[in-house]
């Protein structure tokens, strides 16, 4: 699956998938930067969409 010239993986969301899920994040108000948001929840699609403990 191509989506704007990278290449999505099966566990990975769309832009589209993205494009809803990104209003419902709370930004962070202070402290520590977090790291990408999309990188995060990817990694929690993974984890449930393979079963890893």
């Amino acid at each position: 699956m191509v989506d704007h010239g990278r290449v999505i993986r099966r566990h990975e969301l769309s832009d589209q998938e993205w494009e809803l899920l990104a209003p419902l994040i709370p930004r962070a108000a202070s402290g520590r930067p977090r790291v990408a948001d999309r990188q995060v929840i990817n990694g929690m699609v993974y984890k449930i969409r393979t079963g890893i403990s």
